[in-house]
């Protein structure tokens, strides 16, 4: 079977954007790809790495890895993901197949002038990471996977397998699917959502042992039915969940639930790489309190067969989901000695 690639069909050019400081460490611009533009966050010169964020965040997730992966002589580049922040939000929700990221994230890459990267991703930025790494082995030549492990394409449509996970009530990502329910709960009130969600996956504010799962939703009820009431996670300043806030009330969250909406698209056309390892030199980070870690035990057990290349897996005592903001300066230290024995060609 021949494997479908949406490369770019022109080369992209970076665009210049105001950052708000000429002597602002972080560089702003926006790329152009097919079918949209991406805005990209840089700091530093050196070998490119490219950091992708998840569900529901922006470039600002990696606020902690831009400036010491500069000191440590790399080019560190932060997008935020289509449906993000500025970067573009189609309409259709099939332009947020994971296909399309692949191409976004190639675009990125040849519109900074650079052959290769190492593609770094959290959450959902992992899943993509790891599939772009999947497809274009050519221009991603090693892979950092935080929070959500990577497990090669099976033979069962996801959202048959989410129906059956929720039983009486709806797994989040089936709760997800339907346009407009979401976005219905979390519209009205973003910032106080938002800041239940961060705090519900956080090691310092997450709900007890035993408490009822905020990622399954009764039926009538909400997803913040089950958040925390409380303080902020202790690495989420109220400034940092403004700034959050401020985003998506701009945007809306449409083009990041859609990433959900299209997992059984995805689904389709990775068929050709069904069972697919990623052989790149590759790292796992994840936190021993993340339900992901959990529920993706087999996935973790299975690296040696699904990531030959794997250097290390560190799972992290007492972290949550936010791995590389809870735990900053233990993941850049875990990065930044994993990227330095790295080949890095050209540089």
């Amino acid at each position: 079977m021949s494997k479908p690639i949406h490369a770019p069909t022109a080369e992209p050019v970076a665009r210049k954007q105001d950052s708000g400081s000429e002597s602002s460490a972080v560089r702003h611009r926006l790329v152009d790809v097919p079918g949209g533009r991406i805005h990209v966050a840089e700091q530093g010169t050196g070998p490119l790495v490219l950091l992708v964020h998840g569900f529901p965040e922006s470039w600002r997730s990696w606020r902690n890895q831009l400036p010491a992966l500069a000191a440590a002589g790399f080019r560190a580049v932060a997008i935020d993901v289509r449906g993000y922040g500025r970067s573009s939000k189609p309409r259709d929700v099939a332009s947020y197949r994971m296909l399309a990221h692949v191409s976004d994230n190639v675009a990125v890459v040849r519109a900074l002038g650079e052959d290769t990267a190492t593609i770094v991703g959290h959450d959902w930025g992992s899943t993509i990471a790891a599939d772009t790494a999947l497809i274009r082995p050519d221009v991603f030549t090693a892979v950092g996977l935080m929070g959500v492990p990577y497990a090669p394409r099976t033979g069962f449509r996801p959202t048959d397998a989410f129906a059956m996970i929720g039983g009486d009530e709806a797994f989040y990502v089936d709760y997800f699917q339907e346009p407009g329910r979401a976005e219905a709960e979390i519209e009205p009130d973003i910032r106080g959502w938002l800041a239940g969600f961060y705090a519900g996956l956080s090691a310092d504010t997450m709900p007890p042992p035993g408490s009822d799962s905020l990622f399954f939703v009764p039926s009538g009820a909400r997803m913040a039915d089950r958040f925390p009431a409380g303080p902020l996670p202790g690495w989420l300043t109220p400034t940092e969940l403004d700034e959050h806030a401020e985003e998506f009330e701009r945007t809306g969250l449409t083009g990041a639930l859609n990433r959900y909406r299209n997992m059984d698209r995805d689904w389709e056309d990775l068929a050709a790489w069904d069972g697919d390892p990623i052989t790149q030199p590759s790292l796992f980070i994840g936190g021993e309190l993340d339900s992901s870690t959990a529920w993706l035990a087999d996935a973790i057990d299975a690296f040696p067969t699904t990531l030959p290349g794997l250097s290390a897996a560190h799972i992290l005592k007492g972290c949550g989901h936010w791995v590389q903001q809870e735990r900053p300066d233990e993941v850049n230290g875990l990065l930044i000695d994993w990227l330095r024995q790295l080949p890095h060609d050209g540089h």
